[in-house]
């Protein structure tokens, strides 16, 4: 896709979705990591429910070690993969007091030091919180960056790389957002409502495969 018609599209979005911002609740960078975490095959209704109960006492990394790995998988149980994300969410706090000083670090690559913090969850750290031009690809992001042909890739990491090489650097970290709620809201995965769609026509498959009939009074 040229980046003419790609600037198109988030330009459209943009106005779909002027208020398209994180779903997740948080009050500092720390909090905002650990929801993050939170998050994978999650939701982020349930994550909120979850960190509004933890971070009422447990809002930073030396908070967190005060827990035992049991008693902060009682706290986050309902978030799923419990075990897993409460050992990389101690892990993390570890090495954030014992590397960093108690700070979250900026970087990416500093992120993805971590246990636990994936590329995808470093991205979303670095461009919410530190405003740094990058875009974080999840599910939705992947799917329809493929679907709209925004990208051709079969990996997040290169729909990542391409998604670089056409849009602008500025509106990356908006346009993370911008494709999430469109996502959810419009271009699901299943049935997308295409017949509403505010970027129908730049669609380069105009929809999906299964959704061909329906289609055929779209506009």
């Amino acid at each position: 896709m040229t980046k003419e018609k790609a600037a198109i599209i988030m330009d459209r979005l943009s106005k779909v979705y002027p208020d398209a911002k994180p779903e997740l609740r948080f009050g500092s960078v720390f909090e905002l990591l650990i929801a993050v975490i939170l998050s994978a095959q999650c939701t982020d209704k349930r994550v909120n429910i979850v960190t509004a109960e933890l971070f009422k006492e447990y809002n930073a990394p030396e908070k967190i070690l005060e827990l035992s790995q049991e008693e902060l998988e009682e706290k986050i149980r309902t978030c799923g993969l419990y075990k897993s994300k409460a050992k990389h969410i101690l892990a993390a706090c570890r090495d954030i007091v014992e590397t960093y000083g108690g700070k979250v670090p900026e970087t990416t690559e500093e992120l993805m030091k971590l246990s636990g913090v994936g590329r995808k969850t470093a991205n979303v750290v670095t461009s919410v919180a530190f405003d740094n031009e990058v875009i974080a690809v999840d599910t939705h992001v992947f799917r329809l960056s493929n679907r709209i042909g925004l990208t051709k890739s079969k990996t997040p990491l290169d729909t990542e790389k391409q998604l670089n090489e056409t849009l602008e650097k500025s509106i990356l970290p908006r346009a993370h957002h911008y494709l999430i709620f469109h996502g959810r809201r419009c271009c699901k995965a299943i049935n997308p409502d295409c017949e509403n769609c505010a970027i129908f026509d730049l669609c380069e498959k105009n929809g999906v495969e299964n959704n061909k009939k329906r289609l055929k009074n779209v506009r």
